[in-house]
């Protein structure tokens, strides 16, 4: 159990049989009434961000989140295998598991599972990846408005807003919270 005026950005709890990470806390003294702690928390089964208020000094429990090391291997229909690479053991994960990921899995890709009590909970991505441009506009000679961008087609299917001087072919470094491009990658 943990106490709620302990909390810390990214701890993991169980509140209600639900996984939660804290995203974001504020503990508020009014002039009239108890305290509390008002926080922003992340359901990790099902991926909703609910607002929750807590009692100050109410206990929780305290989730211990495995993070293990994988390969993603290959997709069949809607399933994704991964396989553990220290035992080498091979599962799958359905489309719906990965929805925002697939945007940036590759195959042979390392990432890490998250696991709570043997229950799968998802994955956790590098904070970029390298994806390569398959499909773009030219880009023209002396067009060079400012903060101009267009769009690109990556290999995972990701469209991404890039300057106007990317190219298919180029591989761009993207980052795997919201999908922007932040360069591209050195050769």
């Amino acid at each position: 159990m943990i106490s709620v005026n302990d909390f810390k950005t990214g701890l993991t709890i169980t509140v209600e049989h639900d996984i939660f990470t804290v995203l974001d806390f504020q503990h508020v003294k009014p002039g009239k009434g108890a305290a509390f702690v008002r926080s922003k928390l992340k359901n990790l089964r099902n991926g909703n961000t609910v607002e929750r208020t807590f009692r100050a000094g109410e206990n929780v429990g305290r989730a211990h989140i495995d993070n293990r090391e994988m390969q993603y291997l290959y997709a069949s229909g809607d399933e994704f295998t991964f396989m553990d690479t220290e035992t080498f053991d091979q599962f799958a994960l359905s489309r719906e598991q990965l929805k925002w990921e697939l945007n940036f899995l590759l195959e042979n890709m390392n990432i890490k599972i998250l696991s709570y009590q043997g229950e799968i909970l998802g994955i956790n991505l590098p904070k970029s990846v390298d994806l390569k441009v398959v499909e773009t506009e030219p880009s023209i000679k002396g067009n060079t408005a400012q903060g101009a961008l267009k769009s690109a087609k990556v290999e995972t299917g990701l469209s991404v807003q890039v300057p106007l001087f990317i190219n298919e072919g180029d591989v761009l470094t993207v980052d795997t919270e919201d999908g922007r491009y932040i360069s591209r990658a050195q050769s």
